[in-house]
């Protein structure tokens, strides 16, 4: 069986471990804060390919992700990491004082 050309986004953010549930997943992607190729997403039914890479802002971090593989089921955090690579490291939010 052929492996999926492209899986919607919040699939892929429940998937490899990024937010808890898929409800959270399809919140997260529907607030207009995240960026596909540097595009503002809105949508959580957005399809997401390999070699695509995602940044947002989470838990106070600004993260950027490339995605390495798609998966076919949520499983364990050590199978998840291997989902996609940081593209350099976790940069603190900045606050609006």
């Amino acid at each position: 069986m052929a492996e999926a050309e492209s899986l919607r986004l919040d699939k892929f953010l429940w998937f490899a471990r990024i937010v808890k549930t898929r409800g959270l997943a399809q919140q997260f992607a529907e607030e207009g804060r995240m960026r596909l190729a540097g595009r503002i997403i809105d949508r959580a039914h957005v399809p997401v390919r390999v070699g695509d890479v995602l940044s947002f802002a989470i838990r106070g971090k600004v993260r950027v992700l490339k995605i390495e593989a798609l998966p076919k089921r949520r499983g364990p955090p050590a199978e998840a990491r291997l989902l996609y690579s940081e593209i350099g490291e976790a940069v603190d939010e900045p606050r609006g004082d």
